[in-house]
Formats: C-alpha cells, structure tokens, sequence
C-alpha cells in the first residue's frame, strides 16, 4: 500500500466521522484496528486524522472562504472530507509537493464522487494555493 491508499483511508475515516459526528480518537481506532495497513500509513492517518480533528473549525473556515455561493454544509461529504485532506496537507505538511497534494485530491473524487466534483475541488484547491499559500512565501 502507498500514501495514494493512505489518504483515501483518511478520507473513508473523516467522511465516517462527519456522517456520524463523531470526530473522536475512538472512532479513527476502531477504523484502523479493522484494517490492516502498513506502518507508514498508519502513521499518515494517525496524523492526518488527528490534524484535521483538532484543527477542523480553521480548515472548514479556509475551505468556506473558498466555495464561492456555496455553505460547507451542502457539500457533498465525500468532497468536504477530500477539501479537508487537502488543506491539511497544504498547511501542515511541508513534505508533499502542492500539484501532487492537489492532483490526489482530484484523482480521489474522480474515483469517490464525480467528475464535476473533482472540477470543484481542483477550483477551491486552485484559489486556495492562489491567494493564501503565495502570501505565506
């Protein structure tokens, strides 16, 4: 397995956790006791997870700020929790290059949701890294 499988296990986890509005540590380790994952994903969804988690009311502030005549409640679940991946990897983790943390992300839709979501996603992500990650240089 890779960290392709890794973050749509982490999107599985957090779609679970918004689905039943649980976003405890018990839910994500329930999750992880009932697969079987490699020690590198595992360290990836732990992170991942507990990232977005305790950081959950700035990252869906960020994705709000972004969906241009949407509300974050009316998205689709499966494209918030991918949105969610996404902004953690651009704000928390300086080891993952922006064209592949976005590319993931719309590779996951296409797979998960639609193709027009995977649009969607491409353009929030797109005027995310526009005009918040060129301010952070």
């Amino acid at each position: 397995m890779s960290r392709k499988v890794a973050r749509e296990e982490t999107m599985k986890i957090l779609f679970q956790m918004e689905i039943n509005k649980d976003y405890s540590d018990d839910s994500m380790n329930t999750y992880i006791v009932e697969h079987e994952f490699t020690d590198d994903e595992t360290q990836y969804i732990n992170h991942a997870v507990g990232t977005i988690t305790n950081n959950l009311g700035k990252i869906d502030a960020i994705i709000g700020k972004h969906i241009k005549g949407w509300k974050i409640y009316r998205l689709a679940k499966v494209d918030l929790s991918v949105l969610r991946i996404a902004i953690y990897e651009l704000k928390f983790r300086e080891d993952i290059p922006i064209e592949v943390c976005i590319n993931e992300a719309i590779e996951i839709c296409k797979k998960y949701s639609t193709e027009e979501s995977a649009k969607f996603v491409n353009g929030v992500l797109g005027s995310f890294v526009r005009t918040e990650m060129s301010n952070d240089e």
